[in-house]
């Protein structure tokens, strides 16, 4: 039955990690944009993602997987449509216009394609070492992925790369294989920094070998422009200091009354957390996102079956990386790309896909395996 389930082993955690989260994310968007309608915007986004997150939690997530083929053919035909009839911004077709809603299928192909891998690892972990195992995951992986690399999406194509990869060891992967794929990788990849510096690398854009010249030579003046935005962000986190200036703050020092920074509520948003909010806060929401990886991890040690497990850990991965990548390029760790903050960013694909997911793995923890103690 739907509603048949012990409610002492739902995870309210979760639910309070991930509204707090989002509180803070519409009050630094309200802060960091001109524009209240955005703040507007995302509060309802907000209201939505997480009625849909709470009913999900409530169907049974079997039913789910059991629609994989229609959730894959979702996937492609969506990721097709973007580059056919998708909205243009700066050199990007990452977009769909429906009904005057704009979307962004990407951020949802994430989340459904945790669900085809739970699905598929879950019905093939004891074989998972086999060659034509693992050479049909990555062609499961391979349409989807490279669609979305075709917008181009580069940073959004390495999240999914690395969420799969997790799935896929977690489900049983042998070390030999993870050995030979990082003593390949390696090599390939000091081979393809080389020959970016020369612009011969067939697969990799222009501007995207240029960012990450940048960031290993941040020094030269050859690549001052592209440096400016994360020395610029840098800048203003560590003006922040301790406790921040507070919200909405205006002086004309701040990022975003200087517009210093082009994307401070969605790709940079921690420069005005840094900003605004200060260090020790800086830190604070960090520890709500490792709390809610934490208990993604805990969800998946205690699900009743494989697929369960797997869908937990691929949550995990994609707020634990996700996360993690934001702020190392707002921090000047990473090289310049364009990622949402999960849960605070504006951007309603991103808020209702990573609510979704969640939402999914409520379910999972719902379901946990009865103790033997």
């Amino acid at each position: 039955m739907l509603f048949d389930y012990n409610f002492r082993n739902y995870n309210y955690r979760v639910v309070i990690y991930m509204l707090i989260l989002s509180i803070i994310g519409v009050l630094i968007i309200r802060s960091a944009s001109p524009d209240d309608g955005l703040a507007q915007k995302q509060i309802v986004g907000l209201g939505v993602s997480l009625t849909a997150a709470l009913v999900l939690s409530l169907i049974d997530y079997h039913r789910i997987l059991r629609c994989n083929i229609l959730i894959y053919a979702g996937c492609v035909l969506l990721l097709l449509a973007v580059l056919l009839f998708g909205k243009n911004v700066n050199g990007a077709t990452r977009w769909l216009e429906i009904w005057k809603v704009q979307i962004q299928p990407s951020e949802f192909v994430k989340i459904g394609l945790i669900m085809i891998f739970a699905n598929f690892l879950g019905k093939y972990h004891d074989q998972i070492n086999r060659v034509k195992i693992l050479g049909m995951a990555a062609a499961l992986a391979l349409v989807p992925i490279g669609l979305i690399y075709k917008q181009p999406n580069l940073s959004t194509s390495l999240v999914t790369i690395v969420v799969v990869a997790s799935m896929v060891y977690v489900a049983g992967l042998s070390y030999r294989w993870i050995g030979g794929a990082l003593a390949v990788g390696i090599p390939a990849g000091g081979l393809m920094l080389y020959l970016a510096q020369f612009e011969i690398i067939p697969f990799i854009e222009k501007y995207q070998a240029q960012r990450i010249l940048a960031k290993l030579f941040n020094d030269s003046s050859k690549y001052a422009d592209l440096n400016r935005q994360q020395n610029v962000s840098m800048m203003a986190i560590g003006s922040g200091q301790l406790w921040g200036k507070g919200l909405n703050t205006d002086t004309l020092s701040s990022v975003k009354n200087g517009n210093f920074l082009s994307e401070e509520q969605t790709d940079f948003i921690f420069a005005v957390i840094g900003e605004e909010l200060g260090f020790v806060r800086c830190v604070a929401i960090i520890a709500l996102f490792a709390l809610l990886v934490w208990e993604c991890i805990w969800m998946a040690n205690r699900a009743k079956d494989t697929e369960g497990k797997l869908i937990c850990i691929g949550m995990a991965t994609l707020i634990a990386f996700q996360s993690f990548a934001n702020i190392a390029v707002a921090t000047g760790i990473f090289p310049n790309t364009g990622l949402p903050l999960p849960f605070i960013s504006s951007g309603l694909s991103s808020l209702l896909s990573i609510y979704i997911g969640m939402g999914i793995v409520l379910n999972v923890g719902l379901q946990r395996k009865i103790s033997s103690h």
